[in-house]
């Protein structure tokens, strides 16, 4: 194993050890670090070889060979985490990407779920066989709550509370936070939780378990989101981060409160939420029509 191979496993150990990480967000690390590897052969010697110019160089052969700006910036971010942890260690005296522009992105805002596509998706999903009711516990939840698809496959039994109708999650970095379930989802959950016993094989926490009895994977619960969205005729592409945005879009335009939805999202950042909750032109021009005082008629 050369040196530089060996320094991208002891900050993964790291990220997963002391920061807890997730297994999906160590994997994408692992991945841009050993593409960025291939790349950059002095780094096998070693992260603290390679230079400023030679990151100038290995930059341009990304442009070159049509690598995406989003691809590029998740590999620099990737590589300067790395090279934070490394002057931690003492195993470098500098960070030679401080001062390498990433390329910037153009902002893409994902699209969401029209209310009435969102109500028809969840008010006519049958209830009458097991995998149905699961299934439409899950949605509920997700756009009740608006969570991460990680967020929801590892919530277990002990995460909800029923009867104070909230759920407890463990969202990125770690972070814990709390969020309300509306009766609808709450009413979902119970329903299933009255099946779930049917689906357990063996001592399980999960509160969402596939047919062999398992916890349910990213996949699984991707590939029912998508066969619902087509069974029911919802003209977009369903899936997790989807309904996530719809919720936070619905909720935004519902209260104006976009402190409250960067709570409920679990988001660090404003600058994250003000991008992923954009309100329509329509909206903004009826909140404008009604509060602006130079745009009021006069009675």
């Amino acid at each position: 194993m050369s040196t530089g191979t060996q320094q991208i496993v002891n900050y993964l150990e790291y990220l997963r050890s002391e920061k807890q990480y997730s297994k999906h967000t160590l994997s994408n690390y692992k991945r841009q670090l050993e593409s960025a590897l291939d790349s950059c052969k002095p780094a096998n010697n070693g992260w603290q070889k390679v230079d400023i110019h030679q990151y100038r160089q290995l930059l341009a052969e990304w442009h070159r060979s049509g690598l995406s700006v989003a691809s590029i910036n998740q590999r620099l971010s990737a590589l300067r985490g790395l090279y934070k942890h490394l002057i931690r260690e003492g195993q470098a005296k500098n960070n030679p990407l401080k001062t390498l522009s990433a390329p910037k992105t153009k902002r893409r805002l994902p699209k969401d779920v029209s209310i009435d596509d969102v109500f028809r998706l969840l008010d006519n999903m049958p209830r009458d066989e097991p995998l149905a009711i699961r299934d439409h516990a899950m949605l509920e939840l997700f756009y009740s709550c608006g969570l991460r698809l990680a967020e929801l496959a590892d919530l277990d039994i002990q995460d909800i509370d029923l009867n104070e109708q909230v759920v407890n999650v463990l969202g990125k970095g770690s972070k814990q936070r709390q969020v309300p379930v509306g009766s609808k989802a709450i009413k979902a959950l119970q329903l299933w939780l009255e099946i779930r016993v049917d689906f357990i094989k063996e001592p399980t926490e999960a509160i969402f378990l596939s047919k062999p009895g398992h916890r349910m994977s990213h996949r699984n619960i991707q590939a029912r989101m998508k066969h619902w969205g087509q069974q029911l005729g919802i003209a977009s592409h369903l899936h997790p981060h989807k309904l996530r945005h719809s919720f936070a879009t619905h909720m935004l335009e519902g209260s104006g409160d976009l402190r409250s939805v960067q709570k409920l999202l679990g988001h660090a950042n404003m600058s994250t939420t003000q991008v992923y909750t954009h309100l329509d032109f329509q909206h903004l021009a009826k909140v404008y029509d009604n509060a602006h005082p130079r745009s009021k008629k006069k009675s």
